[in-house]
């Protein structure tokens, strides 16, 4: 990996790590759905930097739709998705971040003191990953990428007519 690469890693690591930590950071439900989304989208550049192109387009239109998704659910459903009124959307702050650091902790030490291999072999092409990655999603897994896309198109198709309004012969 040359120089240029690692700083960019780096940058966008940096940004997903910052804007995860803007999730908790606000009361409002929807700059929450906003900063994950622009976490994510950092961690689908990192991908692009790694030269995993179909996996950084493939996390990036996955994350924008499931945040567009969940943003409008919070804005239907929630008492205060703006977080502008008094209402106080945390609970157990102090449990809450003692347990963040424990568990933070164990997982740095568990990192530092694991014995990482060495890589044992070059890193295959851009191409090549996507050829091997095109592979495995025609063999095995196939079968769950379909069905939930028929799940999904059903439950589209029955929002739609749930949300069609009945009429009769009578009414215009």
């Amino acid at each position: 990996m040359n120089p240029l690469q690692l700083l960019f890693i780096s940058l966008f690591g940096a940004v997903a790590v910052w804007f995860g930590l803007r999730v908790f950071m606000t009361s409002s439900m929807v700059r929450s759905a906003l900063s994950l989304l622009a976490s994510m989208t950092s961690v689908g550049a990192m991908f692009f930097v790694m030269q995993a192109e179909f996996l950084a387009v493939l996390q990036v239109m996955m994350m924008a739709t499931e945040m567009s998704i969940m943003a409008i659910f919070m804005m239907m459903y929630m008492m205060d998705p703006g977080g502008m009124g008094e209402m106080d959307m945390s609970h157990q702050k102090q449990p809450s971040i003692a347990t963040a650091v424990v568990l933070g902790l164990l997982a740095g030490a568990a990192i530092a003191s694991t014995p990482w291999p060495e890589i044992s072999g070059p890193v295959p092409s851009a191409a090549s990953q996507n050829h091997d990655l095109g592979i495995e999603v025609m063999k095995r897994s196939m079968m769950i990428f379909e069905t939930a896309g028929v799940t999904i198109l059903t439950a589209m198709i029955a929002a739609a007519a749930v949300a069609l309004p009945v009429s009769s012969p009578d009414t215009p």
